[in-house]
């Protein structure tokens, strides 16, 4: 995020204060249904699309693409009058309900599309992305929102990145318990069902939160920005989508060759999310941390992209 100098800076009040631990919790919540949702999808893909590489393919795009739209629509669509934490309930019952409608819609719809129109395998991937889309762009949606509750102030933000690492963390604890515990033990409608159950009580925690506190809709404020600004800022942008691409790119080529040594099963995708997760909240906080005291934030970020070339090809050399 880039935020303005003359941004007003007011402080947080006490009672929305008092909320935001029940908000990291429920972040916490929200990750780890997320993730045991991406688990059984990849399952249920490889059952209805046939091919693992393209399975995977479909869901990560799907996925990471839903979320971007979700947090780009959210802002535009919603009024801000409306309370945060009645949306973000709205929200998670919403997730819960087309995750369960795709875990029982999607296979019917696939063999009636396949059967009507005899068409192959990517004509079925391109159903397969449609039907998940959804949902993935309510979950990119629950950021946002916990964005207006808690102001765009420096105690605010310290508190987004907490919202940040409890997601994540929430999302390993999912996966692994998706991948190592659910649907070893159990099937992808019970897997599927425990995440609807962590959705539908994150959306009443949200609403009891919601006749609990206070919101005040910020004031709309129009910043100016130079034309030397916005450049530097779509040149960032760029940057940072170009580094999005390579990552999962190379998670998706990990994950086959991985799949290679570890066998094609459940086990290796949820060990190889896990592990990026992790990665990704590592270098998040420190990130995070050097940013505050960084005094030119582009040199770190050129620095840090080389320095994950550099890895990646490490990485892939270790693999092969």
């Amino acid at each position: 995020m880039i935020w303005k100098r003359n941004a007003p800076n007011y402080p947080l009040d006490p009672a929305t204060q008092k909320h935001l631990p029940w908000l990291l919790l429920l972040f916490f919540g929200s990750g780890c249904a997320a993730l045991i949702y991406e688990i059984v999808w990849l399952q249920l893909l490889e059952l209805v699309v046939g091919s693992s590489g393209v399975s995977l393919g479909v869901l990560l795009g799907t996925f990471m693409g839903g979320m971007c739209l979700g947090a780009l629509l959210l802002p535009r669509v919603i009024s801000p009058g409306f309370h945060p934490l009645r949306v973000y309930a709205l929200l998670e019952l919403g997730i819960g309900i087309l995750g369960a409608a795709v875990l029982f819609g999607l296979p019917f719809l696939a063999d009636f599309y396949a059967g009507l129109f005899r068409h192959g395998i990517f004509s079925r991937a391109l159903v397969a992305g449609v039907c998940l889309f959804p949902p993935a762009v309510l979950m990119g949606a629950t950021l946002p929102v916990a964005a207006r509750f808690v102001e765009s102030t420096p105690r605010g933000v310290s508190w987004m990145g907490f919202f940040y690492g409890g997601n994540l963390l929430g999302a390993v604890a999912g996966c692994l318990a998706a991948g190592f515990f659910l649907l070893r033990i159990y099937d992808m409608p019970a897997a599927s069902l425990v995440a609807v159950a962590i959705n539908v009580s994150i959306a009443l925690v949200a609403l009891v939160l919601a006749s609990r506190s206070a919101y005040r809709a910020p004031a709309a404020c129009s910043p100016e920005a130079s034309t030397d600004d916005a450049l530097s800022a779509g040149l960032i942008y760029l940057a940072i989508a170009l580094s999005g691409l390579c990552a999962l790119g190379g998670e998706v080529a990990w994950t086959r060759l991985l799949s290679l040594l570890l066998g094609g099963t459940v086990y290796t995708f949820s060990i190889i999310l896990a592990v990026f997760l992790i990665g990704l909240g590592i270098g998040g906080s420190a990130g995070a941390a050097l940013a505050r005291s960084s005094l030119n934030p582009r040199m770190g970020l050129f620095l840090c992209q080389m320095l994950l070339a550099g890895a990646i090809a490490w990485a892939a050399f270790l693999i092969s």
